[in-house]
């Protein structure tokens, strides 16, 4: 029997999450699901070297060790029910130590999992089909390189687990929204033609995607959020019509408002009209949040377009190796003698690499932690007393990187004064793991629910190409009229939060009055962002920057190309995934009549 309304919490937003959630959730949440939410890419291809070094590895143990053992009584005796991509690309593996448990503590609870995403197996077929990356067109990589690759399963195979009678589905790599959706079709009877419906649980899974990113963690106003050490986990209860209330459970800490669901809404999202998902494309431009109590927010206005006709499939493959070492100094002008040490080491290493016949380094980082090094040309040049230099490099050969960082071990004594640890010991060479993204026919990839020893084809729609040029774009906002402006740091007019997307980062901003928002948007141009981020971008396009509006909530969205460094596993950074992009962008100057600038404090 289907419920009038729905309520799921999400308890996991990566590998590694607090195992506390899943019992704060059970005691406080008063909950019909908890869905979980472990997978990346960088974990796929972890998962994937635990696979092939143990057969019946390759999952997320902890979701069986930590989540679901101490708590499974508990998930019984409520009539909760479990969803989680905890699967990787294991998902049988998974399904099956948990069933152990599950019979070891005396408990009558289906396990269902879902199959069919791997597709590691067809890498020699694949490589002949001359597919493309589907961001920088490279070829498809070498079969022997290959880790993983997986597609992005939608919702509805979770949703007939479900109907089968699951009380607890796993999933290998879905998108991580679709946990939730899942459980909305199942329980609503939404059909693949309620592309509203669809849209509007998926933005509910994508809220709670990322657990507390959306009661108070990574929240631009950190300074008001209470007792992050017991911050709740977000619920979301959603109704027929896919509107849907957010809120934390009651006693916990964090904060749930308007600002803290709109930057997880707008969060690595990209396109905010055409957010690709195998279930619906999205369209978030005119998604409407009020606060209608303490610590909850209400959600309404996702509208949807037909499912895509192919899947998104992300491989992830070894290409060179990398390497490099964390150093901190203080004392006078530190900043400078890192620089100097910095130089030396790579000045000794290439030396070496001559010496042995190998090539130069195929990339080299220095950045000098403590000194702005991630501002660039917007840096506040000082006199840096204390800071942390982090010297990385890239080559072909392992014994390359080994140079690298027995040379930087050898100068430890010829170093300017000031030098104070070399935190860990020596480090070891590392694979660079790339990620490989392309497009797949939904038709080639079979998937199936296997529930009981019981195999269930579970086959997708056709889908419909999408047609980007035919989407009608919100008009940009009437310029300001001022006689007098002043400039103020744009953290006083926005909310902010950034991440990545392969090699690109996406940097939502959101007005936190209306009437700011023709001012940011008349500031914050393609260009103007572009000339922020010059020193990270690598791209050579015409248009490195991209810029959505998103007039429902007052907000923009930056895409920008080519700027992390090859990003994840295969860059160098420090911030190889753009987590603090919203944070150099905050610090921004924008120019707002005299009247706002009063009212904001400058």
């Amino acid at each position: 029997m289907s419920k009038k309304t729905l309520r799921i919490a999400g308890a996991s937003g990566f590998w590694g999450d607090a195992s506390s959630a899943t019992a704060q959730l059970l005691t406080g949440g008063i909950v019909d699901f908890i869905v979980y939410d472990y997978l990346a890419e960088i974990t796929m291809s972890i998962m994937a070297r635990a696979r092939s070094k143990n057969p019946e590895s390759g999952y997320a143990l902890d979701f069986v060790t930590a989540a679901m053992k101490p708590n499974l009584k508990d998930i019984a005796r409520q009539g909760v029910k479990i969803i989680s991509n905890a699967g990787g690309v294991n998902p049988q593996a998974c399904a099956k130590a948990l069933r152990a448990v599950i019979v070891e503590q005396g408990l009558d609870l289906q396990v269902a999992c879902v199959i069919g995403d791997d597709l590691f197996d067809q890498r020699d077929q694949l490589a002949t089909q001359k597919i493309c990356e589907m961001y920088s067109g490279d070829a498809f990589p070498p079969s022997d390189k290959i880790a993983s690759i997986n597609a992005y399963l939608g919702a509805f195979p979770v949703a007939r687990a479900l109907q089968q009678g699951a009380d607890i589905v796993i999933t290998g790599r879905c998108v991580d929204s679709a946990v939730t959706l899942g459980a909305c079709i199942n329980n609503f009877g939404w059909g693949r033609d309620d592309l509203d419906q669809l849209a509007m649980g998926s933005l509910a899974g994508h809220i709670l995607e990322c657990g507390p990113q959306a009661t108070g963690g990574n929240f631009t106003d950190w300074q008001e959020v209470e007792s992050l050490e017991t911050i709740g986990y977000p619920i979301a209860e959603i109704s027929a019509d896919g509107s849907f209330v957010c809120s934390k459970p009651e006693g916990t800490g964090g904060l749930v408002s308007v600002a803290t669901i709109a930057e997880q809404m707008v969060y690595e999202i990209g396109d905010p009209q055409a957010y690709m998902l195998p279930d619906v494309v999205c369209d978030f431009s005119q998604v409407k949040l009020q606060q209608v109590g303490e610590d909850v927010v209400a959600v309404s206005g996702a509208t949807g377009l037909p499912a895509p006709d192919s899947y998104k499939v992300c491989s992830t493959y070894a290409d060179q190796w990398r390497g490099g070492h964390l150093l901190s100094f203080y004392g006078i002008d530190a900043s400078k003698k890192a620089e100097k040490l910095a130089a030396a080491i790579f000045a000794a290493s290439r030396r070496t690499l001559k010496l042995y016949g190998l090539a130069d380094f195929s990339e080299t980082s220095v950045e000098v932690i403590g000194a702005e090094s991630q501002y660039g040309a917007a840096a506040r040049v000082g006199h840096y007393r204390e800071v942390a230099v982090k010297v990385a490099a890239k080559h072909a050969d392992a014994a390359g990187i080994g140079i690298l960082l027995k040379e930087m071990t050898g100068l430890g004594l010829a170093t300017p004064p000031g030098l104070c640890g070399f935190a860990g010991g020596r480090p070891k060479p590392s694979p660079i793991v790339r990620l490989f993204s392309f497009a797949l026919p939904k038709d080639s990839v079979n998937i199936q629910v296997e529930i009981n020893g019981l195999i269930i084809d579970c086959p997708d729609s056709t889908g419909t190409a999408l047609d980007r040029a035919a989407i009608v774009r919100p008009p940009a906002p009437e310029a300001p009229l001022a006689d007098v402006l002043v400039d103020v740091p744009l953290v006083a007019l926005a909310w902010a939060r950034s991440g990545d997307k392969g090699d690109k980062a996406n940097i939502g901003v959101i007005a936190r009055k209306p009437e700011y928002l023709p001012y940011i948007y008349a500031a914050l141009t393609e260009q103007a962002v572009a000339e922020r981020f010059a020193h990270f971008i690598q791209s050579a396009a015409d248009r490195p920057v991209e810029r959505y509006l998103i007039p429902g909530c007052n907000g923009i969205n930056f895409l920008i190309h080519d700027v992390l460094g090859g990003g994840g596993m295969a860059s160098l950074r420090n911030d190889s995934q753009g987590k603090g992009y919203g944070q150099l962008l905050l610090d921004a100057e924008i120019a707002v009549s005299a009247e706002i600038a009063y009212q904001v404090g400058y």
